[in-house]
């Protein structure tokens, strides 16, 4: 099932120059991988996202989360997380080849609103990454984005329907209760995700658990324990990850020093500040900082170009 889709991913690559790291296309939100060895761990911001193996394998830890997904797999992550991806299998003759969709929430919701019956839920909160199978129809839904991509013009017409079917796809399948979780308003994953949402524009800031609560609105205790089950971390482990994250991103793109990178994501004290940086990405961020700005040089700066 996935030959016509690695072949038509593989064809994508090639006319934008072939090698390796990440490609951007022109549908917003679709992004496609290749690399031809195994990657050592990444921390960064997982969005809530669809990424599907085609070929190789690939792991994801957070918290005290670990989940393994490869060909024809796809990870499905529903609130945007701090997490460690890391490519564990890949080579010149099979390399590891993957694409990532982000969910929109809104078009999730429209999905939703449409079928006939909700898909059934849990009650329990659980984790807000999963590991799927990709079916048919699933994958015929990504190779007709893919060849989308051949005709430019033909993107802000067709691209939208195709990417309200994955939904519908996701949603009538055997998962579709953790995913509509996501669109339920008033639901206990969606009640988090308000808080999530304000912990990711205002990690900068002093937040009580408390405050976050109420957004949530729900109480402490039950905010905590949902809060947990979700992220597998509680809100100040999350918050520290955030902060770390966006620190990292200020050193490598934006050149900014150790110093200014503590300053600006909200610590007080600079050694503080590397001490825990140390801990989390086992490297200082000034070493870290010059190794990521390579990386980010040799797989995630290109543009999209025209197709010859």
């Amino acid at each position: 099932m996935n030959a016509p889709l690695l072949a038509a991913v593989t064809d994508y690559i090639e006319s934008q120059g072939g090698g390796q790291g990440l490609f951007p296309t022109a549908i917003d939100g679709f992004n496609i991988v290749r690399s031809f060895q195994s990657m050592m761990p990444m921390r960064n911001i997982y969005r809530p996202s669809l990424c599907v193996v085609l070929e190789g394998a690939k792991e994801l830890h957070f918290g005290d989360e670990r989940l393994s997904y490869r060909t024809m797999e796809c990870l499905v992550v529903s609130v945007g997380l701090p997490a460690t991806g890391r490519i564990v299998e890949a080579s010149e003759e099979v390399p590891y080849v993957g694409v990532l969709i982000d969910f929109d929430v809104a078009t999730l919701r429209n999905v939703l609103e449409q079928l006939e019956a909700l898909p059934e839920q849990s009650e329990e909160s659980g984790p807000c990454a999963f590991v799927a199978k990709v079916d048919q129809p699933l994958a015929d839904c990504i190779l007709r984005l893919v060849r989308l991509l051949a005709t430019p013009k033909a993107i802000p017409v067709l691209a939208p329907s195709i990417v309200r079917e994955i939904c519908y796809w996701l949603l009538s399948g055997p998962h579709g209760g953790e995913i509509c979780k996501l669109a339920l308003p008033e639901s206990n994953i969606e009640r988090v995700v308000r808080a999530v949402s304000v912990l990711h524009t205002n990690f900068a800031e002093t937040l009580r658990v408390e405050q976050l609560a109420e957004i949530a609105r729900m109480s402490p205790s039950s905010f905590h324990q949902h809060f947990k089950a979700l992220t597998s971390m509680t809100p100040l482990q999350f918050q520290k990850q955030l902060r770390l994250l966006e620190a990292r991103r200020l050193m490598v793109t934006e050149a900014a020093n150790v110093a200014e990178a503590a300053y600006k994501v909200g610590y007080e004290s600079a050694s503080q500040f590397s001490r825990e940086y140390s801990r989390t990405f086992g490297v200082a961020p000034k070493q870290d900082a010059l190794t990521q700005q390579r990386l980010h040089t040799a797989y995630a700066s290109r543009t999209v170009s025209a197709s010859p």
